[in-house]
């Protein structure tokens, strides 16, 4: 049983629609503002004291110390009452699209490189700017479930969410207590040597690891190995091993993310921008000039969820006043399959600029 129904009314301006999903923690409810559209909001499980609310909604209070298009944006914070007494809430924006794990599962042998590496970028950008502050927040639970993927009128916007477990590192030591989700790990955490920024990078990573290829780093398919330590013990394979596709540079740059030795990994999310966007400078400057018809797409036909997402938003972006659900709809539609976001990525980016067609 949910804590809060479609309808209820958090206050005078907004309503709950549905529930988008829910953790151990919390449960996330799609709401509507009277004033200002669809709004994801975080809704704690637990008992909510004034002291305990305080505490949970810490999260917010880091939020809003950051602002960057590469970070969930913070709306409003504040405590409800439910089925199970007073709990904390906050607000925040809501992204159609869903989780990387949307985009990642309509990609069954590695998503496009290109695609990857944006997202990896776009993360990498957002998580810099909580580095840099003094002394860093560390998010502490990067995985594909806490990335939203989005579009807007430049094209895919990824947005980091779910700081939970984000924390102020000891401004003597630059660390902080060990958190997260055991996939997604850096062997230090493991070993609970504590928690810094390259312990960020190394989530990072795995997620970029993941996206190319379809496995996770050091995996030897034992379900239990991702408890220990020995499985770093064995030599990663490099991500082209898996996906032709993938260039020594980008190797370079994703293995060194996964460096099993702390202090020789990429040590901030600031640094792994700069190195993929030297990558990036560096195959513009070699790029040869396209010549001939462009390849074939391989992206297999979508699935009926998808195909009929995609239906209900072109209906739906014929009329002013349903473009805005249109493009949410089709949003979603493209994370679920790789041959709708090649028909109509482009059209997405121009319904979000306000642009019928």
């Amino acid at each position: 049983m949910t804590l809060l129904s479609p309808g209820t009314r958090i206050t005078d301006t907004l309503v709950v629609d549905r529930m988008l999903g829910e953790g151990a923690f919390a449960e996330v409810h799609r709401v509507r503002h009277e004033y200002l559209g669809w709004q994801a909001m975080k809704l704690f499980k637990k008992t909510a004291s004034l002291k305990e609310t305080r505490a949970l909604l810490e999260e917010a209070r880091l939020l809003s110390t950051m602002g960057h298009p590469n970070i969930v944006r913070l709306f409003d914070a504040s405590t409800v009452q439910t089925s199970q007494g007073l709990r904390g809430y906050f607000t925040m924006e809501y992204v159609a699209g869903g989780s990387l794990e949307r985009l990642a599962d309509a990609h069954d042998t590695g998503v496009p490189v290109d695609i990857a590496v944006d997202v990896v970028e776009q993360i990498a950008g957002g998580l810099a700017v909580a580095h840099d502050q003094s002394p860093p927040i560390l998010h502490r639970d990067l995985t594909l479930a806490n990335v939203l993927v989005g579009y807007d009128g430049n094209g895919m916007r990824v947005r980091i969410s779910d700081f939970g477990l984000a924390k102020r590192a000891d401004p003597f030591t630059l660390l902080a207590s060990a958190q997260g989700t055991y996939a997604f790990m850096a062997p230090e955490v493991l070993r609970d040597e504590g928690y810094s920024c390259a312990c960020d990078v190394w989530s990072v990573g795995t997620i970029a690891y993941f996206l190319l290829t379809r496995h996770f780093p050091y995996d030897d398919g034992n379900p239990f190995s991702s408890y220990s330590v020995a499985r770093f013990r064995r030599p990663l394979l490099a991500p082209s091993k898996f996906n032709d596709d993938v260039d020594a540079e980008l190797d370079t740059i994703v293995l060194g993310t996964l460096t099993v030795e702390a202090g020789r990994r990429t040590p901030s999310a600031g640094a792994l921008v700069r190195a993929l966007r030297e990558r990036a400078d560096a195959l513009r400057r070699r790029a040869p000039q396209r010549e001939g018809p462009p390849r074939e797409s391989t992206a297999g036909p979508p699935t009926g969820r998808a195909r009929r997402l995609a239906d209900e938003a072109l209906a739906l972006a014929r009329h002013p006043a349903t473009l805005t659900q249109a493009a949410d709809l089709m949003e979603e539609a493209v994370n679920l399959s790789p041959r709708l976001r090649e028909l109509h990525l482009a059209r997405l980016t121009l319904w979000r600029r306000g642009v019928m067609m």
